[in-house]
């Protein structure tokens, strides 16, 4: 399938939605009048671990606006735990109720909920609310988690060892005896949040007389939180709609239920009154959800030209307090992609998560972001080892394109990637060899240039069959309807989650191109659980293949549908000459291409309206609903580039030049991809320079505010080349193969790749984020 089979794939058209975004007329969860509603405001430990003594509510209720005022016990009489169990060896259950009872597990989590008549009410009360605790011994990180004497933060997990897995392919240990050298790295990733723009908040409309909830949240996952939020409630799923208005930001927090969200929805069938809830900055960066916060350390066997043998893998991770997912499941998809587009076959790892007394972990935009810095870093290391060029080292370890698909060490099947072909564009546009000739001229004269490069295999699409194979329970379906009107319009729907992603304008494109209609003519319907069909939502970058596929594929009924009724409207015995184009009706006569003065609105009309014209075998109307579940993976890839300079005096980075090489198959709108790229970097860099949630010895968080907590921005930022050698996959409808997050992966590996390449004549490596001046300054001290 070409770029020329497309009319509107793979061609760049500003977004639509952006209108109404950038002129102040979106529909935000603040935007959404609800008269008479309750505020909500939560009362949160001030400490780390410890044990509820007394809780006094007198004060707080006895305040003017308050309506209530409750603590976990009557929650736990409306709603049931939340159990994450799968069956997955190795992985402790854990069970949790929607507010503590007796005891808090990190400075943030919930003590008490205060509902007043406004929210400025609610907070004052909330301070009145007097609560006796005693403190508890605390657990601040993963390897004090393990010692044998460590605080235990869940009853229900011993040693607080949540998951452990352990994985051998081929004979890594027999690889290692006839290696020329082992060399090992380690890689550390800080502990960072999502920080969307528009924080957590929901707010929920009881009816009862019908027995029905209404929840408006911004959420990723309308249907999968429906299901959760009706079965935490015990409430039928029919007895909830779930409704997400524009959503500010979400990058993988707005995908659980989390309990300030449960309880809402409690408090509004209780009082029988609207309640809503926002939380504000502090409690975003303090009681969201946190991520990353890993260690790697990485042992390869080698021979005398940098071939990779073998490779053993040691991974830990700090979940948290609390798994609002399964501990396993973001470690394991490092550990299980780890070889990237590298030939590796003899591969061990073993994998422990662990929780601490710091808010509980969510996925993050990449949950595994570290993965390609951890190889391609470690391939770096196996130059510094044996004074080999990194570009030759990577090059000897490429998987070609002869050798695709290639079936990995963990089982996973790569196809329908070009990692050979990014890596020399990128090397093409970045003049390798002649940065090596400028970089040697800078260091004689006293400035330290470096270039780092990382090749990306991007995991986009988790299928139904990955989640049966890895044990966990979960769909990777996605389902869509298209229904078009008798006046020609075209109404589309998917069960997607947006976030502001620019979906609007993607999957109009993708219904035009299935159907054969412009864009402008489709109206695509996200958000609404009564409207939408069952999907699973939008989390990693999943919605362009299983999204944009189901709804292209569905178009694709739909337009034979309509081309076999064009065909009774101009008396012809099938539509095998026929075709749509922008809404009207062509035939083939010899190799022309006529209009035939029929449009689709005329179709529609008689589909409609006069249904007993129709061809026999024909049912009125033109509604279709289609469900697609996409291979059991699929991945993209890229190859990053990074040019910097470290002033060795002060540890200052200054990104020099920013390239990227992607192939991400067919793309549904080439403007919103472009975003997407560029918006992933952004966030890796950001995460690699700056970000940093730091908890103290006592498990206080000490980054509450974004004074604190620092994130990049544009001045901060480099200009981004982007190199598009998009090849459509095999597999997937109309060849989409997804992105969103290899930009964070590339991004975190090139950078640091780069800072490395500029301090290796000082013999020393950063491997720990993030790479402030001052973690620079402590390498080189006493190295100048």
């Amino acid at each position: 399938m070409s770029e020329q089979t497309f009319r509107y794939l793979n061609k760049a058209t500003p977004r639509t939605e952006d209108y109404r975004l950038l002129t102040g007329y979106g529909r935000y969860l603040d935007d959404i009048e609800i008269p008479g509603a309750l505020h909500v405001c939560f009362v949160r430990s001030p400490h780390a671990h410890a044990r509820i003594v007394s809780i006094d509510i007198h004060g707080a209720a006895a305040m003017p606006g308050v309506v209530s005022v409750i603590t976990g016990l009557e929650l736990a009489q409306w709603t049931t735990p939340f159990r994450i169990a799968p069956p997955v060896e190795g992985l402790k259950p854990v069970e949790f109720a929607a507010m503590p009872v007796d005891t808090v597990r990190f400075q943030g989590d919930l003590v008490a909920c205060v509902v007043a008549t406004d929210r400025y009410l609610a907070e004052d009360a909330a301070e009145q609310v007097l609560v006796e605790f005693e403190p508890l011994p605390v657990v601040t990180d993963m390897w004090q988690a393990l010692e044998p004497n460590a605080a235990q933060v869940d009853p229900a997990v011993p040693g607080n060892l949540v998951s452990h897995q352990t994985y051998v392919h081929g004979d890594p240990e027999r690889a290692n005896t006839r290696a020329f050298r082992i060399v090992e790295a380690t890689f550390q990733q800080q502990r960072q949040t999502h920080v969307p723009i528009e924080t957590r908040g929901c707010a929920a409309v009881w009816d009862a007389g019908r027995n029905h909830l209404t929840f408006h949240i911004g959420t990723q996952v309308p249907h999968p939180l429906r299901t959760q939020l009706a079965q935490r409630l015990k409430l039928d799923e029919s007895q909830v709609t779930v409704i997400s208005p524009d959503v500010g930001g979400a990058f993988g927090q707005k995908i659980a239920l989390y309990r300030e969200e449960l309880t809402v929805a409690a408090l509004a069938r209780h009082l029988k009154r609207p309640v809503r809830w926002r939380e504000d900055r502090l409690e975003n960066l303090t009681a969201a959800a946190n991520s990353r916060e890993d260690f790697c350390r990485t042992r390869a066997a080698v021979d005398e030209r940098g071939t990779l043998l073998a490779l053993e893998l040691e991974l830990r991770e700090d979940f948290g307090a609390y798994c609002f997912f399964p501990a396993n499941y973001l470690a394991r998809v490092v550990a299980m992609i780890l070889s990237g587009p590298y030939r590796l076959q003899d591969y061990a790892f073993d994998v422990k998560v662990v929780l601490s007394h710091k808010c509980g972990n969510a996925p993050m935009r990449a949950p595994m972001s570290i993965t390609s810095w951890v190889m391609d870093g470690t391939l770096d290391a196996i130059a510094r080892e044996l004074e080999l060029d990194p570009v030759e080292v990577r090059r000897r370890n490429l998987l070609g394109p002869a050798e695709l698909p290639y079936r990995t060490a963990t089982g996973e099947c790569l196809d329908d990637i070009t990692p050979t072909q990014t890596f020399e564009a990128l090397l093409s546009a970045l003049d390798y060899a002649g940065f090596r000739e400028r970089q040697q001229a800078a260091r004689a004269a006293g400035h330290y240039l470096g270039l780092g490069l990382c090749n990306v295999v991007e995991p986009t699409t988790y299928g139904s069959r990955f989640y049966k194979a890895a044990g966990i329970p979960g769909s990777g379906h996605e389902a869509s309807w298209i229904r078009i009107e008798p006046g020609g319009v075209v109404n589309a729907s998917v069960g997607l989650g947006p976030s502001g992603q620019g979906y609007e304008s993607a999957m109009a494109n993708a219904v035009a191109e299935g159907l054969g209609v412009p864009p402008s003519s489709v109206r695509i319907h996200m958000g609404h659980t009564d409207i939408a069909p069952y999907g699973m939502g939008s989390r990693g970058a999943r919605s362009g293949t299983a999204g944009g596929g189901a709804l292209y594929l569905c178009a694709l009924d739909a337009r034979r549908k309509v081309l076999a009724i064009a065909a009774g409207c101009l008396g012809l015995p099938d539509e095998q000459s026929l075709r749509l184009i922008d809404a009207r009706i062509e035939r083939r006569r010899a190799d022309e291409w006529t209009d035939t003065g029929l449009t689709l609105a005329d179709v529609a009309r008689r589909a409609y309206l006069d249904p007993t014209a129709l061809p026999q075998g024909l049912t009125p109307g033109l509604e279709f609903h289609l469900t697609y579940d996409p291979p059991a993976m699929t991945y993209s890839n890229a190859a990053h580039g990074c040019e910097i300079e470290v002033d060795v005096l002060t540890g200052a980075i200054r990104i020099a030049r920013y390239v990227v090489a992607e192939d991400c198959g067919t793309l549904l709108n080439p403007t919103v991809v472009e975003g997407q790229q560029h918006g992933a970097v952004a966030m890796g860099l950001s995460g690699a320079l700056f970000e940093h949630m730091r908890y103290d010895a006592s498990g206080q968080n000490v980054t509450g505010s974004l004074a604190d907590y620092l994130i990049a921005t544009s001045t901060e930022l480099p200009n981004l080349e982007i190199i598009p050698l998009h090849t459509p996959g095999k597999s997937t409808a109309a060849g989409i193969k997804g992105m969103a997050e290899g930009g964070v992966m590339g991004a975190i590996g090139a950078l640091t790749n780069a800072v490395n390449d500029a301090l290796a004549p000082f013999g020393v490596v950063a491997d720990r984020h993030p790479l402030t001046p001052m973690l620079l300054r402590d390498l080189l001290r006493d190295k100048l």
